[in-house]
């Protein structure tokens, strides 16, 4: 175990932890929301530093990220634990391990040092965050990326975005890019499918994160009958270009999964519906996901509709861009490639 960053002493040992944003107060002995931060004796201890549960090297467009390093690796960790709960959770063996084993922790010793070393041993040039949220694991996250920072490493976070200000704030200069859960555009959602959770707060921190420099873009996975709307679509659509037309926008096909194991797959025409409504927002880039051979995988021009990255699932076939730019108009193509 490790002390907790971002947390504050209250009254009779009693802490408030300030890494997300249910803000959890905890009683001596308790457990946060996530089943991995816990009290004990006045101080907030993360149960999960340095225990991953998960590890492998997988192409950064698996993130899903499309404009930030494009055709590398990523070595990607986790731990068990989440501060949601989502129904339809396809890492829900991992995710809700804490939960439903009375607070157990499971995990191979896996030290940041190692994390680092093995990162570039396996030829990657970032370290993702990812399977669960790595919010709750924030000490190991945040102690990996300094080192991995030290060595040319550039490190990713992919998250619900469900964190305080506060976190973004010891983010910044450490994590580089970010993709957003973007799960819906209504509280409803959110508290009945996710958790007890709100829509402000991710919303926020998606701002909050593309003010501080950090590469974003943003996730939204269609569920049939939960998040389908069109009307909400534009919603989401409008809110990512007010923050920034720039940022791509994903949109993914939902598979039976979790406690959602009866609800039927998104029909392709929803995700093809939602990808037209995007565009006509004025969104730059916007991507259907686990739809294999959909022309929405690919990245065009905004300009002049130029196929500059051919995709087929994670593979990229073909990459046209030059020196940032389309090779065919000269526009400005929004992308890290270094």
């Amino acid at each position: 175990m490790k002390e907790a960053y971002l947390y504050s002493r209250l009254e009779d040992n009693k802490v408030q932890c300030n890494l997300c944003s249910f803000r959890c107060k905890l009683a001596d002995g308790k457990t946060g929301i996530c089943g991995v931060r816990k009290n004990e004796g006045g101080t907030l201890y993360s149960t999960v530093y340095a225990r991953a549960v998960a590890k492998a090297i997988d192409p950064i467009e698996k993130k899903p990220l499309f404009h930030f390093l494009p055709s590398t690796k990523s070595f990607s960790i986790a731990t068990v634990g989440c501060n949601f709960n989502c129904l339809n959770c396809q890492n829900a063996d991992i995710s809700q391990y804490p939960k439903e084993n009375a607070g157990a922790v499971v995990g191979d010793v896996y030290p940041p040092e190692k994390v680092v070393e093995d990162a570039i041993s396996a030829g990657c040039k970032s370290i993702a965050y990812t399977y669960t949220e790595p919010t709750i694991f924030f000490e190991y996250a945040i102690d990996t990326a300094k080192l991995a920072k030290e060595k040319g490493l550039k490190n990713i976070f992919i998250t619900n975005g469900y964190m305080t200000k506060e976190t973004i704030d010891m983010m910044d200069g450490l994590i580089d890019a970010a993709n957003v859960d973007l799960k819906a555009f209504n509280d409803a959602f959110y508290m009945q499918i996710c958790g007890g959770a709100r829509l402000k707060p991710v919303l926020e921190s998606i701002e909050y994160m593309k003010s501080k420099g950090i590469w974003v873009e943003v996730t939204t996975l269609v569920i049939p009958t939960a998040n389908d709307d069109p009307a909400e679509a534009m919603q989401i659509a409008e809110h990512i270009y007010n923050i920034d037309p720039s940022i791509p926008w994903h949109i993914s096909r939902f598979y039976p999964a979790y406690k959602f194991s009866d609800v039927m797959p998104t029909p392709p025409e929803v995700i093809k519906n939602f990808r037209q409504i995007g565009l006509s927002i004025g969104l730059k880039y916007v991507y259907t996901g686990n739809m294999l051979g959909d022309e929405g995988e690919h990245t065009y021009c905004p300009n002049c509709g130029e196929l500059l990255i051919a995709r087929y699932g994670y593979e990229i076939l073909s990459y046209a861009i030059k020196d940032g730019k389309c090779p065919k108009c000269g526009t400005k193509i929004d992308v890290v490639e270094s």
